[in-house]
């Protein structure tokens, strides 16, 4: 009897690590990660579904590898990758974007939201603190007189100083970490999981479009920094109107004013004429 207990051993285990191979294997074709084609099939299905029900969609749509071409749009991109906290997540959330999962995005002032299509369609809202007005004064005063129309601004034609005031990780246009909150609707306990960054990177692409959202979202008038130029451009001016003036009274009045010590020297005056003697 023992002995053909020991003999039965062997198939007994093969059954069971057969069964148990089958089962695991399973399991992993219902977890496993879909293809890109897959996945954007999918992202395609439910858009279909969603605008079907009447939700009106504005997918993210990126052509190729690259998610964003412009200077807000890189600029965007490379703020939130400068960041250690975001770094384990982000790989994933380039790859959702780049595959079109993101089939839904809007940004607003201090708010993004985003539907993104992975297992199912998970809802990600994003909280961004508004700037404070002390900062934003603080940038336009030093962008003061460098941005030199609307067009310019827009387009990234910036100069170098204002390039750097604006990207400032500290102290300028865009967000810190603690000034972002963050919230999925999947399962995954993580401050930034995989939707959460295809999102984000999602208004990066977004920006290469519409750099102004950037403005809108943390709260503030792109159109101020142009005010803000022109305001300088007129007072740098002005000052020169005074001293043209002053130069015009004197010629017009034939009066003599005080000179500025950056004026040069006066014009001699004239010789006075010398009457002839009466034994001339």
């Amino acid at each position: 009897m023992t002995l053909t207990c020991c003999a039965l051993l062997p198939s007994i285990f093969t059954r069971r690590a057969t069964r148990d191979w089958k089962t695991s294997m399973s399991w992993w074709e219902s977890v496993r990660r879909p293809n890109i084609q897959e996945q954007r099939r999918n992202a395609a299905r439910e858009s279909q579904r969603l605008a079907k029900s009447g939700e009106k969609l504005a997918p993210v749509v990126i052509e190729g590898r690259t998610i964003a071409s412009s200077f807000w749009g890189k600029a965007w991109c490379e703020n939130l990758e400068s960041y250690r906290d975001f770094e384990y997540r982000l790989p994933r959330g380039r790859s959702y974007v780049r595959h079109r999962a993101v089939i839904d995005l809007k940004v607003s002032a201090g708010q993004i939201a985003g539907l993104v299509c992975g297992s199912e369609v998970y809802s990600v809202q994003i909280a961004i603190k508004p700037l404070a007005r002390g900062h934003w004064s603080r940038i336009k005063t030093q962008c003061a007189g460098q941005v030199g129309s609307l067009i310019e601004l827009l387009e990234g034609r910036l100069s170098e100083a204002v390039m750097r005031v604006i990207t400032h990780r500290d102290s300028g246009l865009f967000p810190k970490p603690s000034e972002i909150q963050m919230d999925c609707s999947c399962p995954d306990s993580a401050t930034m999981c995989k939707h959460v960054a295809a999102v984000m990177y999602g208004v990066g692409a977004r920006l290469d479009h519409e750099p102004e959202l950037l403005f809108a979202l943390r709260n503030t008038n792109h159109a101020d920094l142009i005010a803000q130029a022109a305001d300088f451009d007129v007072t740098r001016k002005g000052s020169g109107r005074k001293i043209i003036a002053d130069d015009a009274l004197a010629g017009v009045f034939g009066i003599e004013l005080d000179p500025s010590p950056k004026t040069g020297p006066q014009g001699a005056k004239p010789r006075r004429r010398k009457g002839k003697g009466a034994g001339d």
